[in-house]
């Protein structure tokens, strides 16, 4: 019997309750049925979740569980904590920006709502900005331009790094503002910058990269900084 319900799971793709099944407590067929087929609609979210995590590229593994609130993070008035880590701005394909020094726990916050992203089926690419002109710039000029456009509009979310840390090109600046324009109103951008808005001109002469968006300042100094000298104290 065993090897029969094996058979059959793996010619109907059922790949994970053929291993449960026995497993299962229930007080009726139509209670076995239903736990079973949660089995299967469970165990194949946490497999896509997996392969966007790993698609994604994220740095380090971060969580929203991990992360550290603090009152130097000024969140806008119509987008609370909640709200954020509901993911309803992704739903609605609007920008999320976060402003502030170096070491104040952007980026981190950043990987976090990837992370979160992906476990709820959202197909997420984290790049460093610079690395991401960088390919930009390689593609256009090997003729993959197409190609790797191509990659990037099926992501639901793009998470942009470190805008503004590194100075690139004018023709980078363009690659990089076009695909932002195309991005408008199609998909979500999650974008972190230690520049004031007053500087963005220095790269971006459009304004659609902020309409739509939520944007979050951290007002404080460096986190990293502050919690590495209170370790030595």
């Amino acid at each position: 019997m065993n090897e029969q319900v094996d058979q059959l799971c793996k010619h109907l793709r059922l790949a994970y309750i053929a291993d449960v099944y026995e497993e299962i407590p229930f007080e009726n067929p139509m209670d076995f049925l239903l736990q079973l087929l949660k089995v299967e609609k469970d165990g194949r979210e946490k497999a896509k979740a997996e392969r966007y995590i790993k698609k994604a590229r994220f740095l380090e593994y971060k969580t929203l569980e991990q992360y550290e609130w603090h009152k130097d993070i000024c969140l806008p008035s119509r987008l609370d904590r909640q709200e954020l880590e509901s993911l309803r701005f992704i739903e609605r394909k609007e920008n999320l920006i976060r402003v502030g020094a170096p070491g104040t726990g952007k980026t981190h916050l950043a990987l976090a709502l990837g992370r979160r992203a992906c476990e709820k089926g959202y197909d997420v690419r984290f790049y460093r900005v610079a690395h991401l002109v960088e390919q930009l710039e390689n593609a256009l000029i090997s003729g993959k331009w197409s190609s790797f456009r191509k990659k990037l509009d099926k992501a639901d979310v793009i998470i942009l790094d470190e805008m503004g840390y590194l100075p690139f090109g004018k023709e980078g600046a363009e690659l990089l503002f076009q695909l932002i324009t195309e991005c408008y109103e199609q998909k979500s951008l999650i974008l972190t910058s230690n520049l004031e808005f007053s500087q963005w001109n220095r790269i971006f002469t459009d304004s659609r990269l902020i309409h739509h968006a939520h944007i979050i300042s951290y007002t404080g100094s460096s986190y990293r900084l502050t919690n590495a000298l209170s370790k030595r104290i």
